[in-house]
């Protein structure tokens, strides 16, 4: 069978793009329109879309990724990056689903190898035989662990979550701190600087420019991309989450923080997790996704921490390929080097 390839937004139908993702049995909001749509109002960031089809002209996989830049200029240039989060999606049930998977693999490869130091793709799912697939185009597979929480049902969940957790989320709120959605743009940036704090000085790793944080606001506002929750004390914003949702399938954790140590008894990242796992489970939606926990061999906090609201370890792994080795050992030198003097 012969497939068609297309990179061209305005070349694909938005509604059998939405059914093909909606359908599929690992489709996520990170390979959707509504995703796409976001991405386009972020700035240094370019989505690019690889549709294939058949000759039926029948929409049989699509890839979302993101080419991602820091900044402008030379950090701009030091920091360009390909992401991919829980793509491609293919249709399974073709004969030829290798085959397009390579012709996805090459078309990407193209498309960016130039324009970002390394590709990377956050895998939501076990690629099985496919792997040499990514093999043979330059790949390489590295174990990466994840928490999925269960929330079709409270009772059974509450038996799973720690007590200790329980007993913070109770304080916290007896304390006086609330779950609140953002009521306009300034209590998200709220959000957004003890985040950039949080980034700079702990995670040590890039955030997103404020662009996404503001149009992610807007789109959960009018359209159905996810929600922002907020914690709330003593009407200071002290921590929050952003949750992309898919359908009543899954709620992720993009990105959460708190101010800990400043308000050690309100637990504004635990009560911020709790939100989301909470909203899940008053709305039906069946999976709470951490969206990572660290390398297996690597000791980190954050798994600890996340591994007593009740969730299902997983490791779906991560495929890398590195564009320029180059700039990609230079990089990694100065993100160190940051790391190492936040810590003086």
């Amino acid at each position: 069978m012969k497939f068609s390839l297309t990179t061209n937004i305005n070349q694909i139908d938005h509604k059998e793009w939405g059914l093909f993702v909606s359908n599929h049995p690992n489709g996520n909001i990170f390979q959707s329109f509504e995703e796409y749509q976001l991405f386009a109002e972020v700035e240094f960031i370019k989505p690019i879309i690889i549709a294939v089809f058949n000759e039926d002209h029948k929409l049989c996989a699509i890839l979302l990724a993101l080419l991602i830049k820091d900044s402008n200029g030379l950090k701009g240039f030091f920091s360009s990056r390909t992401v991919i989060y829980g793509g491609p999606l293919i249709d399974n049930s073709n004969p030829d689903a290798e085959i397009i998977l390579d012709l996805i693999l090459k078309r990407l490869n193209s498309e960016v190898k130039s324009k970002s130091i390394f590709i990377q793709f956050r895998n939501f799912f076990n690629w099985g035989p496919y792997i040499k697939i990514f093999n043979d185009n330059g790949y390489q597979f590295r174990d990466r662990l994840n928490y999925l929480v269960n929330t079709e049902s409270r009772e059974e969940l509450i038996k799973k979550i720690s007590k200790s957790k329980i007993r913070q989320i109770k304080k916290g709120f007896a304390s006086g701190a609330e779950i609140i959605r953002p009521k306009n743009i300034a209590e998200v940036r709220e959000f957004y600087n003890i985040l950039r704090l949080l980034y700079k000085y702990k995670v040590n790793k890039p955030l997103l420019d404020w662009s996404f944080f503001k149009s992610f606001y807007n789109l959960s506002v009018d359209g159905n991309i996810g929600k922002l929750f907020l914690v709330k004390y003593q009407e200071k914003i002290i921590g929050g989450i952003l949750c992309p949702i898919f359908e009543d399938k899954i709620i992720y954790e993009w990105y959460v923080c708190g101010l800990d140590e400043t308000y050690k008894n309100q637990y504004p990242s635990v009560l911020a997790t709790w939100a989301a796992i909470d909203y899940a489970l008053k709305n039906n939606i069946k999976i709470f996704d951490f969206m990572g926990v660290g390398v297996p061999e690597r000791e980190y906090g954050v798994r600890e921490f996340k591994s007593k609201f009740g969730g299902d370890m997983v490791s779906y792994g991560r495929f890398g390929l590195v564009n320029n080795k180059f700039l990609y050992i230079i990089t990694e030198i100065g993100y160190n080097i940051l790391a190492l003097m936040h810590k003086i």
